[in-house]
């Protein structure tokens, strides 16, 4: 049978309609996505905006000593102490807590990298007016601000910012983002954020740990020492930054704000915050080393330190002057040199 003329031109509208509407879908969809995606990124910002302002601390202080004017994490190269300290209302000891962990961090605008350095909770060092002692009682006599004093009279760097995190925090965060994989070094039995002893237990061997069970992996030091165990932190800290930068984490990041935001103080406000995020923007990743400060056992009056090398405490010291670009030399090849070619 011989189509009309009608029938025809009702075949040709109708292909023309699914064409359109074809095109349509082509272009709404991704349109939605991407207004979903917009207004994720948008919810996001608010919410960090609203926990980190909260989160903020004016210590008053300013600049730091060893700095000529104010710092602007946009254009200059940044320090940020980390001070993690062991916080919690079973221990009711909020405000006179001794800092667990200490880590300095240098960041480099230009090459967008970050070098840690982990800085032995028993190390013997002049904290300010109070005389030679443990790096970590400093938190305990002075908080946040003799701690930051003694690093830069340890250090010679200046310290622009602080983040004090309990240890709620890093279980929280390690919880968000799915866990962390590390390489466990020996088989261990550890406490918990709650100190419920032995309730952590590990074997050896590279495995994927909640958030319990990873800061149990970087607080032990049950059978090794203090260095180990700021290695053990510093691999904790990457595999978190890491994971927490990875595009497979993108939807886990409101649980992560809400996670530190509630277990974090710091010096930073938001917007100085935001300028951070160019370093996870970097097209060859992020670029992290990390260091531990060498040293000693040293046991006056049966009292244990961690007497720290000054050699190789002199050798860190300029590694992160160059790399803030505080002084006018070089590291080339873990090799310190001034320019004029003296070392």
């Amino acid at each position: 049978m011989v189509k009309n003329h009608s029938d025809q031109s009702r075949m040709v509208k109708r292909k023309k309609k699914r064409k359109l509407r074809k095109r349509v879908y082509l272009i709404l969809i991704p349109l939605l996505i991407i207004g979903i995606g917009a207004g994720y990124l948008w919810s996001l910002y608010i919410k960090a905006d609203s926990v980190i302002s909260k989160s903020y601390e004016d210590d008053d202080r300013g600049k730091s000593d060893l700095r000529e004017a104010m710092v602007d994490p946009d254009v200059d190269n940044i320090s940020i102490l980390i001070i993690g300290v062991d916080e919690s209302n079973h221990r009711a000891n909020e405000g006179n807590s001794r800092s667990d962990t200490l880590i300095l961090a240098t960041l480099n605008k230009d090459d967008k990298s970050v070098k840690l350095v982990s800085i032995p909770r028993d190390s013997y060092v002049d904290i300010p007016d109070r005389g030679m002692d443990k790096i970590n009682h400093a938190h305990f006599f002075g908080g946040p601000q003799l701690t930051i004093k003694t690093v830069e009279n340890l250090m010679d760097i200046p310290v622009d910012y602080y983040v004090k995190v309990n240890f709620h925090a890093f279980v929280e965060v390690v919880e968000a983002i799915g866990g962390i994989t590390v390489d466990v070094p020996y088989e261990f039995w550890e406490s918990n954020s709650e100190d419920k002893k032995n309730s952590i237990h590990l074997l050896p061997g590279e495995q994927l740990l909640n958030g319990e069970e990873a800061l149990a992996f970087a607080r032990t030091r049950k059978l090794d020492n203090d260095i180990e165990r700021g290695k053990r932190q510093m691999e904790a800290v990457k595999a978190v930054i890491k994971k927490s930068i990875s595009v497979g984490s993108v939807l886990k990041l409101g649980d992560v704000i809400e996670a530190v935001g509630t277990n974090m103080t710091t010096t930073m406000t938001f917007d100085e915050m935001k300028s951070l995020v160019s370093y996870g923007l970097n097209g060859g990743g992020l670029d992290i080393e990390s260091m531990t400060l060498e040293g000693e056992d040293y046991q006056p009056a049966n009292i244990y330190y961690y007497k720290l090398d000054d050699v190789k405490l002199a050798e860190t010291k300029m590694i992160l002057q160059s790399h803030l670009e505080l002084e006018n030399t070089e590291v080339v090849d873990n090799t310190i040199e001034t320019v004029d070619g003296t070392y």
